[in-house]
């Protein structure tokens, strides 16, 4: 293939996100489309309830009802496949070709998370790699990875300033 798979989100009927997910798994498993159809994501988060008599349970709850994220190659047939899915109502975009993410998008909706190795820690010395101030050196203060945070200080006109970073954007400074 040519093209590379790309992320497209299908809306579907309330409460049919599940169905539609699996559904679309057998078909793709079934058709042998693995090639094509690569993989199919319902982005879902941990939220800690408080019940009744302060009961306190860990619930998956979905980031976006209704829709279904797919990475795919578009073709005519990956199209029909997909939007022949029952309780899928249709690709988001315009009525005639769906509109893939874009890369922000893909990560602002954590649909596909990238891992980043961390190999410096509170206290190292690193270099900014990438960024406004790219070639700075500076000290790590906090590191947040859930967050893809990392909280740096630097020296800037003779003045020490926090910065707060992707955690790609730091690498450890080779003594």
């Amino acid at each position: 293939m040519a093209d590379e798979a790309k992320w497209y989100v299908v809306h579907t009927y309330s409460g049919y996100e599940n169905k539609v997910a699996s559904t679309l798994e057998k078909t793709v498993e079934n058709r042998n489309l693995q090639d094509v159809i690569q993989d199919v994501k319902i982005p879902t988060e941990k939220v800690t309830e408080i019940g009744e008599k302060g009961k306190v349970k860990e619930v998956e709850r979905k980031l976006f009802p209704g829709y279904v994220f797919i990475k795919m190659v578009y073709t005519d047939e990956t199209w029909y496949v997909v939007r022949n899915i029952r309780g899928c109502t249709g690709f988001v975009g315009s009525s005639t070709t769906p509109v893939p993410l874009t890369e922000e998008e893909v990560i602002k909706m954590g649909v596909e998370v990238k891992s980043v190795e961390v190999l410096y820690s509170v206290g190292d010395n690193v270099r900014i790699v990438s960024g406004p101030l790219e070639d700075f050196v500076g000290t790590v203060q906090e590191i947040a990875i859930d967050k893809n945070i990392v909280k740096v200080t630097v020296s800037m006109f003779g003045r020490e300033t926090v910065a707060e970073l992707e955690l790609s954007q730091v690498q450890l400074l080779s003594d």
